[in-house]
């Protein structure tokens, strides 16, 4: 039962990474880790298929073999987040304990994302 429910997850993941590619505030590539991740598990060729895929297979392969966030990424992901806090607080005048709350995980997620190598290494 594992099996084909991690087959429907990966497929799931495939086609919102495929959205993404349309949508421009719809995230890909979170996506298409969530889908090598469930492929992994219940299709390795799928997987494969994605990791040496030509257009995104190269950020799959450094994101899963060494952490690497390309600086491009960074800055895109932590400008999103504040212009998200922004309008929260700005725009749709969202509570104060709201903005509050969301500009804390947003501030911990940009550290985490910051951190990481933006390169693979040699």
């Amino acid at each position: 039962m594992k099996r084909p429910l991690l087959l429907g997850a990966g497929w799931l993941c495939v086609g919102l990474g495929l959205i993404g590619v349309i949508l421009p505030l719809f995230p890909t590539t979170p996506f298409l880790l969530v889908a090598v991740w469930a492929f992994s598990n219940s299709s390795p060729e799928l997987a494969e298929k994605i990791r040496n895929h030509p257009i995104v297979g190269h950020f799959i392969r450094d994101w899963q073999d060494e952490g690497v966030v390309p600086v491009q990424a960074k800055v895109l992901a932590v400008g999103m987040m504040t212009a998200g806090v922004a309008y929260m607080h700005f725009g749709a005048h969202a509570p104060v304990w709201a903005v509050i709350l969301a500009a804390s995980v947003m501030l911990a997620v940009s550290g985490y994302i910051i951190s990481r190598p933006s390169r693979r290494r040699g």
